[in-house]
């Protein structure tokens, strides 16, 4: 079996019907003795270009391990759904457990918005202190 790693965008009409799809590709998936290593939805975000007149989207990453059959029905499914706007599958060398730059990125957003709870010198940048005053010369 091979490591793959799968990030696709769903129409956001469609974004209550993402964990009910997720489920599906997990049950495919675990039908044919594969394994998900890892499961991130990254929620609605703002696209890049419009696809079909739509500026944000929902996305969600999976790396999975299974076998070709497998990949084939997912890469069907995907195609021939309509929520799904666009979907990227990458063959990878081994599996990615570890949270995805993107979930960092959003662990460190939370972190900052809840006022700095890291260490001293994180966080909130220091207030800037305000120039004094100069007097203007009148032309001459």
């Amino acid at each position: 079996m091979r490591h793959y790693e799968i990030v696709f965008i769903v129409h956001p009409d469609q974004s209550e019907q993402v964990p009910a799809m997720v489920e599906r590709y997990k049950g495919v998936i675990a039908a044919r003795s594969g394994t998900v290593h890892r499961l991130e939805d990254w929620g609605r975000r703002q696209l890049s270009y419009p696809i079909q007149k739509v500026h944000k989207a929902h996305y969600v990453l999976m790396n999975i391990e299974c076998d070709n059959d497998t990949l084939k029905e997912l890469e069907h499914s995907f195609k021939f759904s309509d929520a799904v706007l666009r979907h990227l599958i990458i063959k990878m060398d081994k599996a990615h457990t570890a949270p995805s730059p993107m979930m960092r990125e959003e662990k460190s957003k939370s972190m900052m918005e809840r006022g700095g709870e890291g260490r001293p010198g994180e966080g909130r940048p220091a207030e800037a202190t305000p120039e004094p005053a100069r007097a203007e010369r009148p032309a001459a």
